[in-house]
């Protein structure tokens, strides 16, 4: 005798959007074409995370484009307020040119101060001068030095473009964002996300202090090795700096 299957036992119609399977009252009442080609309605879902997506996205493929056949570069970091009359402006200045002199393009975040200062070097060399900008709620705008200029939308798309295209790092003295990229840097070396990426820090005066609570406080205290400490280089030296970046760059 057939058994009557009740309500309960009935499988559930269920939708599918893409990867993702809805069932009972997550089944849309519309189609995704349906939703496309109909004009009508609100407009609030151009800031839906799922929009978003596409944006990132976008950014993405236009660094890529951009910064495909840029060949050897190295991203130089320092503080948008560092003045033209700083001694850490000239030292940026220079690093970049000979850097320029040793064939590699020089990258930096575009805006005023250490990276203009980055910035002119390379171009004044006849360098590759790029400047990767930031959507900030202070403008900062591309510095005049910049040759190659894309601004960004999303930080971590930036920060991708600066790994995935420098062989190393330049740190001048600077702040938050100096120190952001600085460990992220450190921490993708460390987790060998990224290898053979040197970095050099410049202004003994200025970072002698944190290269000795890493070793005081973090190696101390277990939570680093020393292999850690020896992936920075220190130095006051212009052409110290550049022989070091080359030569642990080849």
């Amino acid at each position: 005798m057939a058994h009557d299957m009740t309500s309960a036992d009935q499988p559930r119609p269920d939708h599918r959007k893409g990867p993702v399977r809805l069932r009972g009252a997550q089944r849309p009442t519309s189609t995704t074409d349906q939703r496309l080609l109909d004009s009508r309605g609100p407009s609030d879902w151009v800031h839906t995370d799922p929009w978003r997506v596409l944006r990132i996205q976008s950014e993405f493929v236009e660094g890529f484009g951009a910064l495909a056949e840029l060949g050897p570069a190295v991203s130089i970091f320092g503080s948008a307020r560092t003045k033209p009359d700083d001694p850490m402006y000239e030292a940026g200045r220079q690093i970049a040119a000979k850097l320029c002199g040793e064939g590699y393009a020089v990258i930096t975040g575009g805006g005023p101060g250490a990276m203009e200062a980055a910035n002119r070097g390379a171009s004044e060399c006849g360098g590759v001068s790029v400047g990767l900008g930031i959507e900030l709620p202070h403008e900062q705008g591309m510095n005049e030095w910049v040759d190659l200029g894309i601004n960004f939308r999303y930080f971590f798309v930036r920060k991708t473009m600066f790994v995935k295209y420098a062989q190393g790092y330049v740190v001048l003295p600077g702040g938050f964002g100096t120190m952001d990229e600085l460990f992220e840097a450190l921490t993708l070396v460390q987790t060998q996300k990224i290898t053979s990426f040197p970095i050099v820090l410049f202004g003994t005066e200025y970072w002698g202090g944190l290269i000795d609570w890493l070793r005081t406080t973090m190696l101390t205290d277990g939570k680093i090795g020393q292999p850690d400490i020896d992936m920075l280089h220190l130095t006051d030296d212009v052409d110290e700096a550049v022989a070091w970046f080359v030569a642990k760059d080849s």
